[in-house]
């Protein structure tokens, strides 16, 4: 063995330079490339690279500068392994060389435009090399944070949530993306500039996103992003959705009256539709219950009101949209089924809401979230009724329900029971055995996604209606329908479900 010590290894530094203005490096970021004996940069195939002007003014003739050039950026390559193949190559080939530095004892400062970690060029080196040498991260002032102060307006207040999202993304997912965030980012703009813009007004937020382009560095551009020319939009260029509450508001020609479906439950249930017809609401009308799932938001108006009033809540939605306001009518599950549509466009075929624009946004019904939590039992054709008899005659629901018993449907069956109607599970139980065997699973779904939640599955003939009540959903399989034994996580529970595939005549 050799008596030499070996020389100790050099440290690494993931130095953050902030979005292009020299005097917003930090004082950390300074100190540690002014140390430095090896200053590391990319730069695109001609060779100029935006993180070495900024650091320029503090690069000394004795540092060893270390040009890291992309092989491409958004040219064709001939690699055999296309763009990703030719990138991957060049992260390592770039990592080998830093670690050459860094395994003879020298310090190797990688400057990083904006945040090293933040959508930053350093992240490809951290990833291979930080692992096998002391390494530190200097974090910079972000391309978002400067446009936002360029732009006048704060990112997020409160509890609004922040979404980032990089602008390669394709049109149908940042706009699903768009419509049910509050304040967004979106980055890498450049030649995705049409795409995200299709996006924005896809997402019925095009009126309310600002637009930076090179913020605080030579040649900065601020504007609405509906007024930018897309052929003078630079990759270094970003999208603010600013806050709903400071930032402008969307702009509406008419007043409308959108009924949204939160789904059976909490945010959980929320699609990103829904989720952003809410945030977008002048005026948020509903039964108070489903209406206080909803975050609160400052200069929203809320018109709380009882269950059995729907005709009643459905004009107050009609008559706001008439003054020019923007509404939101709460549904719980989905709008359509058993739920607020029809109410709200019951009245608008009327005089004088005829010309209301009424716009439903649909939610996952309670029909299919308890069906999912059983299993499949809704696997195969199945037919949805509601056992209340508030609105049309019990006659008619038994009617009803024997037809589909008689035809081989799985049954939803909502609204089974309440305090005053105390009768109909049991006559409906009655009414089933008539066509289907005692065995027959049933599901009892209660408070399905809620904090309160029970699913669980009894033979049809051991239905007991003391155990049923407005807060449950009852699922009754066909004569095809399995319940099977299969373990969860604890050891235990059960699935029901139904073949897709119904037996022939012959019983094949």
């Amino acid at each position: 063995m050799s008596n030499q010590r070996s020389r100790p290894h050099g440290r690494l530094y993931g130095v953050g330079l902030g979005p292009g203005d020299p005097s917003l490096m930090t004082v950390r970021a300074v100190q540690v490339v002014a140390e430095a004996d090896v200053v590391a940069y990319h730069s695109a195939p001609h060779g100029r690279s935006i993180a070495r002007s900024i650091v320029a003014g503090h690069l000394r003739p004795e540092h060893l500068e270390e040009p890291l050039v992309y092989p491409v950026t958004t040219g064709t390559t001939e690699h055999p392994g296309g763009y990703r193949g030719a990138m991957e190559e060049f992260y390592a080939e770039s990592a080998a060389r830093l670690a050459a530095h860094l395994d003879a004892g020298r310090t190797v400062a990688v400057v990083s435009e904006g945040d090293p970690l933040f959508y930053g060029s350093y992240m490809h080196m951290h990833k291979r090399l930080a692992d096998r040498y002391p390494t530190e991260v200097i974090p910079g002032v972000t391309s978002m944070s400067a446009a936002a102060a360029r732009l006048g307006t704060p990112l997020a207040e409160g509890e609004e949530v922040l979404t980032v999202l990089p602008g390669t993304l394709g049109e149908e997912e940042l706009a699903a993306r768009l419509a049910g965030t509050d304040p967004a980012v979106v980055m890498k703009l450049g030649r995705t500039f049409p795409t995200v813009r299709a996006a924005a007004e896809r997402a019925g937020r095009l009126g309310e996103v600002r637009y930076a382009e090179r913020a605080t560095m030579p040649g900065e551009r601020t504007g609405r992003l509906d007024e930018v020319d897309p052929e003078s939009v630079p990759y270094f260029a970003v999208g603010v959705v600013p806050s709903r509450r400071t930032g402008p508001p969307a702009r509406v020609a008419e007043g409308e009256v959108v009924v949204v479906g939160t789904g059976p439950a909490g945010p959980r249930w929320l699609t990103p539709e829904s989720r952003g017809e809410l945030a977008a609401g002048q005026d948020l009308v509903g039964y108070a219950t489903y209406l206080a799932r909803v975050p609160e938001r400052p200069g929203q108006v809320r018109h709380a009101s009882d269950n059995r009033v729907e005709a009643e809540r459905a004009q107050l939605a009609l008559d706001l949209a008439r003054r020019g306001r923007r509404v939101a009518v709460v549904s719980g599950g989905d709008p359509g089924v058993f739920a607020m549509a029809t109410a709200v466009l019951e009245a608008a075929s009327e005089e004088p809401y005829r010309g209301v624009k009424v716009r439903v946004v649909p939610g996952v019904t309670a029909a299919n979230a308890a069906a999912a939590a059983a299993g499949a039992p809704l696997g195969h054709d199945y037919a949805v009724l509601s056992l209340s008899d508030r609105l049309k005659p019990w006659e008619v629901i038994a009617e009803r329900l024997s037809a589909a018993a008689a035809a081989d449907f799985a049954l939803a069956l909502y609204n089974p029971g309440s305090r005053s109607r105390t009768w109909q599970v049991a006559k409906a139980r009655e009414l089933l055995l008539e066509h289907r065997a005692p065995d027959t699973p049933v599901v009892l779904a209660r408070d399905v996604g809620g904090p309160d939640e029970d699913v669980r599955t009894v033979p049809l003939a051991r239905l007991d209606p003391e155990e049923v009540d407005m807060r449950t959903l009852l699922l009754v399989g066909s004569s095809q329908t399995r319940r099977d034994e299969r373990p969860d996580a604890e050891g235990r529970g059960w699935t029901v479900w139904t073949p897709r595939r119904y037996p022939d005549a012959a019983g094949g």
